[in-house]
């Protein structure tokens, strides 16, 4: 698939280690975004055409593909995954290794 100006663009700004951090920081929207662009342009896929797929719109998939946009359903992307062959998985962690060990303690020895 031909690389598009925004890709070489971005390509770029990723050799600046502090746009790498800011880049990577950028959250989950951003994540899910990309990775549903990557596995459909991986796919071979329009955004027309894998919402075609979906019985939904190129606009609802071109919102799933929007980093700025946060309402993703898990029911969506699960269809999403299925269209393209791939798996949703989601983790949650600890904002900081002490919220783990007050969890771990609640419930190893209950609330209090």
């Amino acid at each position: 698939m031909k690389k598009t100006n925004f890709d070489s663009y971005l390509e770029e700004q990723l050799q600046d280690p502090a746009f790498a951090e800011r880049f990577e920081q950028a959250g989950v929207a951003w994540d899910v975004a990309l990775q549903v662009a990557a596995l459909r342009k991986e796919a071979g896929l329009s955004q027309k055409d894998l919402a075609r797929k979906l019985k939904t719109s190129q606009q609802q998939i071109s919102r799933l593909e929007n980093p700025s946009y946060e309402g993703h359903s898990l029911s969506m992307l699960r269809r999403v995954a299925k269209a393209l062959h791939a798996d949703v998985k989601v983790t949650l962690a600890p904002i900081h290794p002490k919220v783990a060990m007050v969890a771990e303690s609640r419930a190893k020895y209950g609330s209090r």
